[in-house]
């Protein structure tokens, strides 16, 4: 009987993971198992491996050694390994991971069922592809299951299916371990590993494309390690540009009229095009991958991606995610840096003109930054630091500033730091609190060495966790849109989120914060982690609760409202799928309706690169006023008499001073279809609901029309906003001095 199973082992400079890798095949079953064999290739390794493979070979025959004379690389060495392999699958296992225990018997046995039904349906209907479950291994010994198994378990890829019919498994990862192939099937597609970085795309992207049917094994049958020293995902090197040669193989296999398989359908195409534009900006983006002298040259490349393989009628993809596409298609590498840095462009991004160069902020460039970053993490912990952002380095706002307010009245030994982005923002501080600009010295050795860190949104994923260190996640919101993990069935408004990084920062988590215990109830399982909720209720509603009747006073005044005015706060939030701000209502016109004795505040999300636009208004119309740019909404909070807004978090912040809210939400089907939402706001609202101009103009005439409707909100939503959020918080997380 034929070899049902080839395992093939590139060995290269592993010698202190061979033995566990080997013992994890070959110890797994009896010596009496030989149903399948080892192809270990010795890439002219520099080390003992060689040494290590012929002694495990001389008491073993299952396993066989290759010895290179030339060193090929992880793709030329599997290249080597393919005329000797003698069983009906291959299966290419990297040296420095290692295989669960019983993996190879179960591996075997599924095969064996998989030919015994092919068998007895009589035709050639075999898996050409075995997908199987995995766990990232971490240096730190922490494991994470398979974060795509949801994309997985319970497909139609269980009983077997097609690419096109489950093209989902395009979210998952594209690397060549976790996958069986039927050795005639990947023999005939006549594609081969490329050289280089990246070096099994070239062969996954096809062979998934091509394949009659894969099937997935629901079983963990892998242990992979992620940031060990020496993997392509944590070194720098102009190779990353590799992966453009591993694009034009997969592109040239797509348009070969003698392309083995089905037709692939255009949506496919278009899928593999965003895969690898993804791909390389994500590459491009990671700190101390691509090295400085290089970057330039790589965001061309991407830039020549797109020329040479964009799919005819190509669309881009909405939201931040298209103008980035957008920029890179046009190499505006300036631009698309100043909108990774600042989510604004540099100038106004009109159709057809190009961005304008923002000015260079002085840092550590890419390449230093990431040796500087890992020489401070040598460092000690500084057992009294803590790191504060907000808003990613925006500057000094929403819960965290009021953490750091609290710590330094009971925990001063705790020294506070802010992360901002740049010199402006750092100008921009309240005075007397210290602060690092991203990617200086300064950063990098507070990131690297402090004890503490407090965030409303995640830290870099490129700064590691240290053992040791306290991570607080405040989120900066009650949701009522669909947050997190609860996205991932509902690919509109998951569009471009990367659920394994997503999975990756809560694993970073040791507290998080919640307003209340709706947001208990969902964040815990949006968020799913180890870390302790604390149920405290905001921190950056303290201000809001605690607030005078002077504080409220001289915010009005602040922001020049008369005192016989009603001042209406018009907030809506941001719409993913529509890239920036787009009015649902005419201010103007409402303006109009409300008459002189109003003021609108118009404030849009800080997602936004662009203002609402002209805001004058006619005689007789109330006074309307721009008040997006203001850096503290609270303030806001504190001078309006009302709010106006439709999905917006703000809605459950503002319900804290007890005062009128106003939802206008004309896009409400639409909007919980594509988002959707953990309750009704129609059934449950904060106070009076609209769904058009006239509606709203009378509601807000009226003054207060929905008090009961505050009232039951305020019980579901508020009962945690005392006043005294930021001090239990700073008593369960810092050392409070009695």
């Amino acid at each position: 009987m034929p070899l049902l199973l080839s395992i093939v082992l590139p060995v290269h400079g592993v010698e202190r993971f061979l033995p566990r890798c080997l013992d994890s095949i070959l110890g797994d079953t009896p010596a009496t198992e030989s149903r399948f064999e080892v192809i270990a290739v010795d890439d002219l390794s520099p080390d003992g491996s060689g040494a290590i493979l012929d002694a495990y070979a001389a008491r073993d025959p299952r396993l066989r050694v290759l010895h290179l004379t030339e060193n090929q690389g992880l793709g030329g060495a599997r290249t080597a390994a393919l005329p000797q392999v003698r069983g009906e699958y291959v299966w290419f296992v990297d040296s420095d991971d290692w295989l669960p225990e019983r993996t190879v018997g179960a591996i075997l046995d599924e095969l064996e069922r998989e030919r015994e039904q092919e068998r007895e349906r009589g035709h050639g209907t075999p898996a050409d592809v075995l997908l199987t479950g995995f766990t990232h291994v971490y240096p730190d010994g922490e494991t994470e299951p398979n974060p795509w198994r949801h994309v997985l378990a319970d497909s139609p890829l269980v009983e077997g299916c097609t690419l096109a019919e489950h093209p989902a498994l395009f979210q998952t990862v594209m690397s060549v371990w976790n996958k069986v192939f039927r050795r005639a099937f990947l023999e005939g597609l006549g594609v081969s590993f490329g050289r280089g970085y990246y070096e099994d795309i070239s062969v996954t992207y096809p062979a998934l494309l091509a394949a009659g049917r894969l099937r997935y094994l629901d079983r963990p049958c892998y242990f992979y390690r992620r940031g060990r020293d020496g993997a392509i995902t944590a070194t720098a090197s102009p190779k990353h540009a590799d992966v453009f040669a591993q694009y034009d193989a997969i592109f040239a296999f797509l348009d070969r009229p003698d392309r083995p398989g089905r037709p692939v359908p255009d949506a496919l195409r278009t899928l593999v095009f965003e895969r690898t534009v993804r791909q390389a900006l994500n590459v491009y983006d990671t700190p101390g991958l691509v090295p400085a002298d290089r970057r330039k040259d790589f965001f061309r490349q991407i830039a020549r991606h797109f020329a040479r393989h964009r799919p005819a009628g190509y669309r881009y993809p909405g939201g931040v995610r298209g103008v980035q596409y957008r920029l890179a298609a046009r190499g505006a590498r300036i631009a698309y840096a100043e909108l990774r840095r600042t989510g604004r462009l540099p100038g106004e991004l009109r159709r057809g003109a190009r961005a304008v160069a923002p000015a260079v902020k002085k840092g550590v460039r890419s390449g230093a930054r990431f040796t500087a970053y890992n020489a401070f993490r040598r460092l000690p912990l500084d057992e009294h630091l803590a790191v504060y952002a907000a808003y990613w380095h925006r500057g000094y706002a929403c819960s965290p500033a009021a953490i750091y307010e609290k710590a330094r009245e009971l925990a001063p030994q705790i020294q506070g730091v802010w992360v901002v982005e740049n010199r402006k923002q750092a100008a921009a501080m309240p005075p007397g609190v210290p602060y690092v600009i991203v990617n200086t010295p300064a950063y990098l050795k507070a990131m690297a060495t402090a004890k503490y860190f407090v965030n409303n949104v995640n830290f870099p994923r490129t700064m590691a966790k240290r053992a040791g260190t306290v991570h607080v996640q405040t989120q900066h919101g009650t949701p009522l849109k669909a947050m997190g993990m609860d996205l991932r069935e509902r690919p509109e408004a998951a569009e471009g989120m990367d659920f394994a990084r997503l999975q990756e920062a809560v694993d970073r988590w040791d507290f998080l914060v919640s307003s209340n215990p709706h947001t208990s109830e969902h964040f815990a399982r949006a968020f799913p982690g180890r870390y302790e909720m604390l149920d405290t209720g905001y921190p950056r509603n303290d201000r809001l609760a605690n607030a005078t009747p002077d504080e409220v006073g001289a915010m009005r005044e602040r922001f020049g409202l008369r005192p016989d005015t009603t001042a209406v706060l018009y907030a809506p939030t941001h719409r993913g799928d529509q890239g920036g701000y787009v009015p649902l209502l005419d201010v103007r016109e409402l303006a109009r309706r409300l008459g002189p004795d109003f003021t609108l505040l118009v404030r849009t999300h800080y997602f936004h690169t662009g203002g609402p636009g002209d805001l004058a208004a006619d005689e007789g119309s109330a006074a309307i006023v721009d008040v997006s740019a203001h850096p503290t909404v609270e303030d806001l909070y504190l001078a309006a008499d009302a709010l106006v807004t439709d999905y917006s978090s703000m809605m459950f912040d503002y319900a804290v001073l007890d005062r009128p809210v106003v939802i206008f939400a004309p896009d409400w089907e639409e909007y919980q279809r594509v988002r959707g939402v953990y309750f009704d706001l129609f059934a449950q609202p904060p106070g009076a609901v609209t769904v058009d101009a006239d509606g709203l103009a009378k509601a807000l005439l009226a003054g207060d029309p929905e008090p009961a409707a505050r009232a039951g909100f305020r019980a579901r939503f508020c009962p945690w906003d005392d006043g005294g959020a930021a001090e239990r918080v700073v008593r369960r997380v810092f050392p409070v001095e009695s």
